[in-house]
């Protein structure tokens, strides 16, 4: 796969304006994932990510128009700075619990780990009355009685594979100050960002200590979100071995 398509943050990137995106679209793109939309913990998470995406984009709209008029860097921007860390923050930690998930039920299918699970969940609620609990026990449930659901789950992981790594990759600079996969290698400039120029929206580098990979902003990972197509063909083991490589500066 061409390097290019890795890279993000590209000048000639165009973004829809926020009136012409759904309201629901984020939300609706997240409920796709299999045993998010029946989780009413996981559907309260993908609203408010929802909810506050649409807050933030004529937000990141308004600074840019602000910066042009003026020539200078809008009081909102430290705001908005703000509130863009904490909506990436909240974005991985939905994904990354997601994946956990649908990792777990494909591991403990391929293992035959699925019935002895269920039957420790079952033990564990024996009043009946834990609601995290009782929708686990119901996942598990499904995974036993459908067994094409481990492999939609294998398939959707690989679809949210390169979004989700990128998003993990401006996580952990802007959180830890350190590059994704290596703790000793600090992060070029954490949470230092600029106006993109199209958008608003707020542009971190992604670097991996040995080079830039372009740059991504808040509004670039809802829209990867936003974009998920279950229906395509998702990446093959050598496609996603190849970003790996780029992300990790192997290909130099």
């Amino acid at each position: 796969m061409d390097h290019e398509a890795f890279e993000v943050g590209d000048d000639d990137v165009r973004y829809e304006q926020p009136d012409k995106i759904a309201e629901m679209a984020l939300v609706e793109a997240l409920s796709m994932l299999t045993f998010l939309s029946d989780d009413m913990y996981l559907r309260s998470q993908a609203y408010n990510l929802s909810i506050v995406d649409q807050f933030l984009m004529p937000l990141e709209y308004r600074v840019l128009h602000e910066l042009m008029a003026t020539d200078t860097t809008p009081p909102d921007t430290q705001f908005l700075l703000a509130q863009s860390q904490m909506w990436i923050f909240a974005a991985y930690e939905l994904l990354r619990t997601w994946r956990q998930r649908a990792s777990d039920i494909i591991k403990w299918h391929d293992n035959g780990g699925l019935e002895q699970k269920l039957q420790s969940l079952l033990e564990k609620d024996r009043t009946g009355f834990h609601f995290g609990l009782k929708i686990r026990i119901g996942q598990i449930e499904r995974a036993l009685a459908d067994k094409g659901i481990a492999n939609e789950l294998d398939r959707q992981l690989r679809h949210t594979y390169i979004p989700y790594t990128r998003l993990e990759w401006v996580r952990v600079s802007l959180a830890k100050h350190e590059v994704s996969g290596n703790p000793k290698q600090a992060a070029l400039m954490p949470g230092y960002a600029r106006i993109n120029n199209w958008c608003g929206s707020l542009d971190f580098e992604l670097e991996n200590g040995k080079y830039s990979m372009g740059y991504i902003n808040r509004r670039d990972v809802a829209d990867s979100i936003r974009k998920l197509d279950f229906s395509a063909e998702p990446p093959t083991d050598e496609e996603i071995a190849d970003f790996d490589a780029y992300m990790e500066g192997k290909s130099v």
